[in-house]
């Protein structure tokens, strides 16, 4: 503890003797500094307007930070609806390779039924050959596999692959008058084009 003495100046210039002759010491105050109230210093000017850019530079760095975490959480979320899109995709088209690999034989057995006798007299084996038919195209079907409507329909080069044309005045030009080979959609996604032959005016 660090102790002032304070001499009282009043009673140091009227030092008496007193009655025995003696001369009286100065008055003296012993003050406690550090228990003594702390005053605050007043801040110059020069110190305020650096107090103040420190502030706003704070702010403008916390600005920074927020718009830059605001930016990163958009971009997070576009990567989940960007996967989430991907994923279903993936769920959707997952079997298109073996589809492909089983429409000739969905061809070869539509085919075998083209060349069956009339429904009247078909035998066992020609009703054999329509189930399976049946029960292969109900089974692609629930995995969204679509039939193209291609005969009788307007020529659409999204959906249809012409093989060749042929004049006929019945029809309007740029109609489909044969499929040759069925076009089959998956999920909305053009799998195969129909092969078709279309009409054309004649000359």
């Amino acid at each position: 503890m660090v102790q002032i003495k304070i001499v009282d100046e009043e009673k140091k210039g009227d030092d008496k003797e007193d009655s025995q002759g003696e001369s009286k010491a100065p008055a003296e105050e012993t003050v406690d500094v550090e228990n003594s109230e702390k005053k605050e210093v007043p801040l110059d000017k020069m110190s305020k307007r650096n107090l103040i850019g420190k502030v706003e530079e704070i702010e403008e760095t916390a600005t920074q930070n927020y718009e830059l975490y605001l930016r990163s959480q958009a971009e997070i979320e576009n990567m989940k609806k960007r996967f989430r899109k991907e994923k279903e995709g993936l769920i959707k088209y997952s079997n298109e390779t073996l589809i492909k690999q089983l429409l000739p034989v969905v061809d070869n057995l539509d085919k075998a039924l083209g060349n069956l006798p009339d429904k009247k007299s078909r035998n066992a084996l020609g009703e054999g050959v329509e189930l399976t038919l049946k029960g292969l195209m109900d089974t692609l079907k629930r995995t969204g596999l679509e039939e193209i409507k291609a005969a009788g329909e307007p020529f659409d080069p999204n959906f249809h692959e012409a093989v060749s044309m042929q004049e006929d005045d019945t029809v309007n030009p740029g109609t489909v008058l044969q499929e040759l080979q069925k076009g089959y959609l998956l999920n909305q996604r053009l799998i195969r084009p129909a092969m078709v032959i279309v009409s054309k005016n004649s000359v």
